[in-house]
C-alpha cells in the first residue's frame, strides 16, 4: 500500500461548486474557472475537467506552463494565462493557442512575431491596474496602448480584465471605486477603436456579492474549491469542499504523565496519555504553526496536535478514543464520523488563509480523485 498519506479529491464537489457559480451570476454572463497553483492544489487537469462539465466557459491559469499542462492533457478550449508572459515565451503562446495578459508593448511586438512567423493569430485580454499595484496598465494610459493594440498586425483582442484589491469585503468603498476606475478604462479602450471582448473582473467575493463587478465574465478561484473568501459570504451559496487530507496512525504509544512529547519538548504529558504519530508533516504542507493548535479526527472524534509538528511527521493526543491502534485513518481536512476539519478552520490555527492550506498541500502527497468522497 506505501505511505498512507493522501488528498482525497471529489470532482462532485467541484462540479456542484461550478455550477453555484454560474446560477449567481445568471445565463449571460460566462464562468472563467481559475484552475492555477494546480488547481489550488487540487489537481489542475480534473479540477478543469470537473469545471468544464460544471458549465465554465474558460480556463484561467497563471503561467504559460500551466496552460500549456493543460494543452497536453488534451484540453483544447479557451484557456487565458492571467499572469502574462516572461521573455521567450510568446512563440509557445501562440502554437498552444492560449490568450494571454497583456499591458507591455514588448509583449504585443513578440506575440506578433511569433503570430507572423506561425500565420497564426495572437489572442490577448488587456490587464488593466486598477487598483491592485500589482500588475496591469495604468488607467491613464489606455487609450494609447489601445493605438498600440490597433497598429499591431496579427492580435486578436479577446478580453480586458483587471483584479479586486479586496477578496473578502467587496462593500468596501475602494472596491466600489475600482469598479468604476475599470468601467473608465474599458472606455476608454473603446474610444481608442478597440472592441474589448469579454470584459472580466469578478473574483469569487464579487461572484457572491457584487452584480455590478459581473460585466461578461467572472474568475471565481476559491469558491469553487468549496470555501468563500471571508466567513460573511459563506451564506451566499451552498458550496461543498473538494479536498480531504487524510493518513494513517503509524504508532501508538502509552506515556506517562511527564513526558514530553516532540521537538523541544512543547507538549507535556498532564496524565497517563496515548500518543499517535501521523506520517504526515510541514514537507507535505501541513503547517509547522498547527502544532499544539490543530485538531484531527480520529474514529469519529476531534483530538489535538500534541507537540511540534515535524517535517515528516505530527503526533496527536488520541488518550480520550477508546479502541486507537496503529492503521486507524485520520482526518487532518474533512469530514469522518459526523466530527469535521476543514481548510478555513486550520487556516484559523495557522494564522492564514483557506486559500494556503489547500494549496501547500505538497507533491508527495499523492491526489485521489473520485466523484465523491472514498474515506
Amino acid at each position: 500500500m506505501g505511505r498512507p498519506t493522501e488528498a482525497h479529491v471529489s470532482l462532485a464537489a467541484l462540479t456542484h461548486n461550478c455550477r453555484q457559480a454560474g446560477a449567481l451570476v445568471g445565463d449571460g454572463v460566462r464562468v472563467i474557472a481559475v484552475v492555477k497553483a494546480d488547481g489550488y492544489g487540487h489537481g489542475a487537469v480534473a479540477a478543469a475537467r470537473a469545471f468544464l462539465r460544471g458549465g465554465a466557459a474558460l480556463l484561467g491559469v497563471s503561467s504559460l506552463a500551466e496552460a500549456v499542462e493543460l494543452r497536453t492533457a488534451g484540453l483544447d478550449g479557451a484557456v487565458v494565462v492571467l499572469g502574462g508572459l516572461f521573455p521567450g515565451e510568446a512563440p509557445d503562446a501562440v502554437a498552444h493557442d492560449v490568450a494571454v495578459a497583456a499591458w507591455t508593448r514588448e509583449v504585443l511586438d513578440a506575440l506578433a512575431a511569433a503570430a507572423r512567423s506561425t500565420g497564426r493569430t495572437a489572442r490577448v485580454h488587456v490587464k488593466i491596474d486598477s487598483g491592485m499595484t500589482r500588475l496591469g496598465l495604468d488607467v491613464a494610459d489606455v487609450r494609447e496602448f489601445g493605438r498600440a493594440l490597433r497598429a499591431t498586425a496579427g492580435i486578436e483582442i479577446a478580453g480586458v480584465f483587471s483584479h479586486l484589491a479586496s477578496a473578502d469585503d467587496v462593500a468596501q468603498a475602494s472596491v466600489q471605486a475600482q469598479i468604476e476606475r475599470f468601467r473608465g478604462a474599458v472606455a476608454a479602450l473603446r474610444e481608442a477603436g478597440i472592441a474589448p471582448g469579454l470584459v472580466h473582473l469578478a473574483n469569487s467575493a464579487a461572484v457572491l456579492s457584487a452584480p455590478a463587478a459581473h460585466f461578461d465574465a467572472v474568475r471565481p478561484g476559491i469558491m469553487l474549491y468549496g470555501y468563500a473568501p471571508a466567513p460573511h459570504l459563506a451564506s451566499r451559496a451552498a458550496l461543498k469542499p473538494a479536498m480531504q487530507l487524510v493518513t494513517r496512525l503509524a504508532q501508538v504509544r502509552r506515556v506517562p504523565a511527564g513526558r514530553p512529547v516532540g521537538y523541544g519538548g512543547t507538549w507535556v504529558a498532564s496524565r497517563p496519555s496515548t500518543i499517535g504519530t501521523l506520517p504526515i508533516g510541514y514537507a507535505d504542507g501541513y503547517h509547522r504553526l498547527a502544532s499544539n493548535r490543530a485538531a484531527v479526527v480520529v474514529r469519529g472524534r476531534r483530538v489535538p496536535i500534541a507537540g511540534r509538528v515535524c517535517m515528516d511527521h505530527v503526533m496527536i493526543d488520541v488518550t480520550d478514543v477508546p479502541g486507537v491502534e496503529a492503521g486507524d485513518r485520520v482526518m487532518l481536512m474533512g469530514q469522518s464520523g459526523g466530527a469535521a476539519v476543514w481548510a478555513d478552520e486550520l487556516a484559523g490555527w495557522c494564522e492564514t488563509i483557506p486559500y494556503e492550506m489547500l494549496t501547500a498541500v505538497g507533491k508527495r502527497v499523492p491526489r485521489l480523485h473520485g466523484e465523491e468522497f472514498d474515506v
